[in-house]
């Protein structure tokens, strides 16, 4: 009997990624999940993955429409829900001074407002001591250049994680964040040139443990709060190599 077994979880930004890792380490020990993505193709293709426990829908987070559609659906699947990742996001990269009032939009509704509606729609779903978790980033405390506005959509979803852990007190819901730092989700197995592999040697050089994550790390980070952290809400726990602690 796995860990997991006949537990019922949503993750969004599950066809990929960090979402995706975390979908396969649920499925493996028994769980049933239900993963959400905007492409069609890779959700067919982690689907197939992930085998006959997981249900994938395509939904949109910037889109309250498909949030609305989303928590429908799930009622129908699961009618109850013990846990929900809202991982989806984006990340887009702009010098301040050349950020758009369009990109600025774009990354606090995908970021921020998508994982408000989220929880929102979903919880009326979420069974008693069940856990909730977003992500964030290390980046909404510290001062990446190129990143302004989305570390202010990730700040606004950490602050948003101690609000929302108050909100659902009354309900016995806990409410966490996981922080990813630098994670190695394939680029070091793909071919690089000289630079670029000059580059991320530099950036693993300013990370105290002198490695990038994995998304196995952030995976057993998310499950943790989700499950096992059952005298913790709103809190952020960083997956970072120490990066904004020491």
């Amino acid at each position: 009997m796995g860990r997991y077994e006949d537990k019922k979880i949503v993750i969004t930004g599950g066809s990929s990624g960090l979402g995706l890792a975390t979908a396969r380490s649920l499925v493996d020990e028994g769980a049933r999940v239900l993963i959400t993505g905007r492409n069609q193709d890779k959700l067919d293709a982690a689907r197939d993955q992930l085998g006959k426990n997981a249900i994938a829908v395509r939904s949109d987070a910037a889109s309250l429409s498909d949030i609305d559609a989303l928590a429908d659906r799930v009622r129908v699947e699961f009618g109850t829900v013990d846990a929900l990742f809202a991982n989806a996001g984006v990340s887009v990269s702009a010098p301040f001074e050349a950020t758009s009032e369009e990109l600025f939009d774009h990354l606090l509704t995908v970021n921020a407002k998508g994982p408000y509606f989220t929880v929102q729609k979903l919880a009326p779903l979420l069974t008693e001591g069940s856990g909730v978790v977003l992500t964030t980033s290390v980046v909404n405390v510290i001062g990446l250049p190129m990143h302004s506005a989305y570390a202010a959509s990730k700040a606004a979803l950490r602050s948003m994680t101690r609000s929302l852990a108050r909100e659902l007190l009354t309900r016995k819901i806990r409410v966490n964040a996981v922080s990813p730092g630098p994670i190695d989700t394939g680029i070091l197995a793909k071919p690089m040139s000289q630079d670029a592999a000059e580059r991320v040697k530099a950036f693993t050089a300013q990370i105290p443990m002198l490695r990038l994550g994995t998304p196995a790390e952030v995976t057993k980070a998310a499950l943790f709060l989700a499950f096992d952290a059952t005298y913790t809400t709103g809190a952020e726990l960083a997956v970072d190599g120490g990066g904004t602690q020491l």
